[in-house]
């Protein structure tokens, strides 16, 4: 049978427009990263206390207008599997960052809690679908060995946005007056703000390509072809642009005539059905079902390290640490955002040449001995943190400290794998069931830790440590290696056993698709008479 052309794939050049275009695409990390900061830091400054004086003073309240975000980025991100199928990836986009717009004017106007609780769910919805969008788009535009580079740019967008919020904010409330006399535009300002990005991606989507891989899978090769053509900045009749295309022409077929196999009775009926019993595709191997779970458990994994618990409440654990309120806390925070870019920039450089597991791996023990750390630190010290300044000081370096090691780990790499591991037939659908496992227990993060923070104190820095050894075990254990592999080789990373019968398809479709023919004959590498296909490439016969 054909290999599907791994080392083809990693021939192929990476053109200064693919990048560009995934910067673009990413945008949507800066909302979801600004969103992730500006309410946080809005909860302390005096304008935003006078004006909601009732969710200042209860947690639960706090809890819920922080998480309601997440509750909404859950069905935007759930649902976007279907949207993106139907109506393309970039359209997607185009609706995910409309809800943003909406979202966005509707807090930074509210006058009342009704408002401001309207305008955050709204918005998650729209950074919930970009969450589950961006990365997949991203990488099926790119050739595997900078994939990860690629797909982790939406990381390093959500840092941004963080980075943005905290400094915004600190610089508004700083400006705006103190105490009670604060303009109420100090929390306002960022609010508008945040919709700015998202107006940029409402326009600019309409310049992006569509996916190759979603072109072939909707029949416009010719599209395809012209699309993967730009994209590696080689001309159409280039071996290794037809070696490419005639890969994913394989295995959108192979595909294709698997489901009807499957799904005799619904082939012709329409599309919106089609796409809802791809769902129930998940379920139909062991293989299939064990990628989704692995896609949702590492963005569970992600979330119960107590990544959100400080970032959305920076101010509030700076607090609680012993800084005091105001300009201290919020300076601190604003640190935190600085140490989460500057650290995500190294990361996505290397994670194609170390790879995602080692670097999931360091990432937790680091942030596991700084929540140990920090929670005796807390545990011993916060009743009088007067007396103990230095204490509280390391107590903040270990939360910076913390905040470096999930730049480069979990942050990263969390998104590139939801995005390389499933199959054609099941990619946006588990793309968008694992990134809502990340919004869902990101959801019940932003709301227990208010409660949490005031109730248990120390408790809280340790039962997130604990869930980070569970995650450490779950990576080492559990989760194979990607890197380097194309997105039509991951069935071999992840254990699959193909059927007797669907192997016979798959070679079927290859011979019938044309990968085969091309392939064929070429697998003498050291003959120099071959020429630069027959060097790239490698065939099993």
């Amino acid at each position: 049978m054909v290999s599907l052309g791994a080392a083809a794939q990693r021939r192929a050049e990476l053109s200064g427009k693919t990048v560009g275009i995934a910067i673009f695409a990413s945008f949507g990390g800066i909302l979801y990263g600004y969103q992730q900061g500006v309410l946080g830091q809005a909860l302390v400054m005096p304008s935003f206390i006078e004006q909601f004086p009732g969710i200042h003073a209860s947690s639960s309240q706090t809890g819920w207008l922080t998480s309601i975000l997440q509750l909404g980025g859950w069905a935007g991100a759930l649902s976007s599997g279907v949207l993106c199928e139907v109506f393309s990836r970039k359209h997607t986009i185009f609706v995910g960052a409309l809800w943003c717009v909406l979202g966005s004017y509707l807090c930074a106007g509210a006058m009342t809690s009704d408002y401001l609780f309207a305008g955050r769910f709204f918005t998650g919805i729209g950074v919930g679908t970009l969450s589950a969008v961006g990365p997949l788009y991203n990488a099926e535009l790119a050739p595997p060995e900078v994939r990860g580079f690629l797909v982790a740019m939406q990381q390093l967008c959500i840092t941004i946005g963080i980075f943005l919020a905290y400094w915004i904010a600190y610089g508004t409330n700083n400006s705006g007056g103190t105490g009670e006399g604060q303009s109420p535009m100090a929390w306002r300002v960022p609010l508008i703000i945040q919709g700015v990005p998202a107006v940029i991606l409402c326009v600019g989507v309409w310049f992006l390509p569509f996916s190759p891989r979603l072109l072939m899978n909707k029949g416009r090769e010719d599209e395809a072809l012209a699309t993967l053509s730009r994209l590696r900045a080689l001309p159409r009749d280039h071996e290794l642009v037809q070696v490419e295309l005639h890969e994913i022409k394989a295995e959108v077929e192979f595909e294709r005539q698997a489901f009807a196999k499957r799904f005799p009775n619904i082939q012709r009926n329409s599309v919106w059905r089609n796409e809802l019993a791809q769902y129930t595709n998940i379920f139909q191997t062991k293989d299939s079902s064990k990628r989704v779970a692995i896609g949702g458990l590492v963005m569970f994994f992600q979330q119960w390290s107590g990544i959100d618990s400080i970032i959305y409440y920076a101010p509030v654990v700076f607090q609680s640490l012993g800084l005091g309120e105001g300009t201290i806390s919020l300076l601190a925070t604003g640190i935190v955002g600085v140490i989460n870019v500057a650290v995500t920039i190294p990361a996505i450089m290397i994670i194609d040449k170390v790879g995602r597991k080692p670097l999931l791996l360091f990432g937790s023990t680091g942030m596991f001995i700084s929540q140990v750390v920090v929670g005796v630190i807390v545990a011993t010290c916060s009743n009088d943190w007067a007396a103990h300044r230095a204490a509280g000081w390391g107590a903040v370096a270990l939360i910076w400290f913390y905040i470096a090691n999930f730049a480069y780990s979990w942050g990263p790499a969390s998104w590139t794998l939801i995005a390389e591991i499933f199959p054609l037939s099941i990619r946006a659908k588990g793309s968008s069931i694992a990134a809502s496992s990340n919004w869902m227990n990101n959801f019940i993060i932003a709301f227990i830790t208010p409660p949490m923070l005031s109730g248990i104190t120390w408790g809280t820095y340790i039962f997130f440590a604990a869930w980070l050894l569970l995650g450490f075990l779950f990576i080492l254990f559990a989760v194979p290696e990607t890197k380097g592999k194309t997105l039509e080789e991951m069935d071999a990373a992840f254990g699959g056993h193909a059927s007797e019968e669907d192997i016979e398809l798959l070679a079927k479709v290859q011979r019938e698709t044309g990968l085969t023919a091309l392939l064929q004959g070429r697998t003498n590498v050291d003959n120099p008479e071959k020429g630069p296909l027959e060097a790239a490439l490698h065939v099993d016969a």
